[in-house]
């Protein structure tokens, strides 16, 4: 027979309600009884029921995370991976489980919030992007009470909790840094322009072009392009058609991988590559590629700090967190 409360009660000598609260960790219930009651636990080697507790504290303590990719690619890009293992971390220290899944589009993204919201699955939401008239938001920002936070920066950031990088100025150095090496036509291909990481990273590329007076080559500029090595490299085939630039900026390392692989079939000229998030690969490629550590790890951890700060009713002193990026030199730019 399965141990119960019943059982746990009667060997600590307490009521079955004592037994209820020490586990809902009630903080009336001295330190002595919780003693008492955990060492019964151990002893029966009895675990409470997580369904019913979540029924009786209308708690799941669990976290909805919706991965804005199709099956087949889902673990392909390192960024998500390492996102999603910095929320792991900082919910499995605040005793929070992750329920993740993926889609093909924006409506899907949809279905699956009206689901996680309607079946009360998960205390709260984790979005991994935000776009150009993010509906996932809005809809999630009508429903007042129910948290979320957005791994990336929203159009309106108004009430709502979110973790970035600074990406205008990441790419604004990047482009900086190039010129100060005697880089002049310098592409830069980016995924879709309704991603605002995208939009903000090509605000830097094009400011830091006109603060050094270059003008800009609408025909090395490339979006929506997808973050897949296959694109940077059909991509960058399509530009050396054109011309050879000095530099390439792309922003995310499965495309720049792409790149390095076209110059290298293609080009005879020693172009340098910069790529964003660092990812293990980076120092691998053949020349090892420079890379922006934008800390994905860390915008996970901050991401699942602000959410389940909000659910614990913590003092939240901020609705968001920049985190701080940096270039990694390798091959690709010497």
């Amino acid at each position: 027979m399965p141990v119960t409360i019943k059982d746990v009660a009667k060997l600590a000598n307490v009521s079955p309600s004592t037994v209820s609260r020490v586990i809902a960790d009630h903080p009336k219930i001295s330190d002595e009884t919780k003693k008492k009651v955990f060492e019964a636990m151990k002893k029966l080697n009895y675990h409470p029921n997580a369904i019913a507790r979540s029924l009786a504290n209308k708690s799941t303590k669990t976290l909805g995370l919706i991965l804005p990719n199709a099956e087949e690619d889902l673990f392909i890009n390192p960024f998500f991976v390492q996102v999603m293992r910095g929320i792991s971390v900082y919910a499995q220290k605040k005793g929070y489980y992750i329920m993740y899944t993926y889609s093909n589009n924006e409506n899907e993204e949809i279905d699956f919030i009206k689901n996680y919201i309607y079946s009360k699955w998960v205390d709260g939401i984790i979005l991994l992007t935000a776009r150009e008239d993010d509906r996932c938001i809005e809809y999630l920002k009508e429903n007042e009470k129910y948290p979320f936070v957005v791994v990336g920066r929203p159009e309106k950031s108004d009430g709502i909790l979110w973790v970035d990088n600074d990406n205008f100025k990441a790419m604004y150095d990047v482009v900086n840094y190039l010129i100060n090496k005697g880089h002049r036509d310098i592409a830069f291909i980016g995924g879709p322009h309704t991603l605002n990481v995208t939009k903000d990273r090509l605000d830097g590329y094009l400011r830091a072009l006109k603060v050094h007076g270059i003008s800009v080559d609408e025909k090395l500029i490339y979006e929506e392009v997808d973050f897949t090595e296959i694109r940077g490299y059909e991509t960058m085939m399509e530009i050396l058609d054109y011309k050879e630039p000095s530099a390439v900026v792309t922003t995310d390392d499965l495309i720049a991988f792409g790149v390095l692989k076209a110059i290298k079939e293609k080009s005879t000229s020693k172009i340098a590559v910069v790529g964003f998030n660092n990812t293990p690969l980076a120092e691998y490629q053949q020349p090892k590629l420079t890379s922006v550590d934008i800390k994905a790890e860390k915008l996970g951890y901050y991401a699942a700090k602000l959410l389940i700060g909000k659910l614990e009713n913590e003092n939240i002193e901020t609705n968001h967190y920049i985190i701080d990026t940096e270039l990694i030199e390798r091959e690709s730019t010497l």
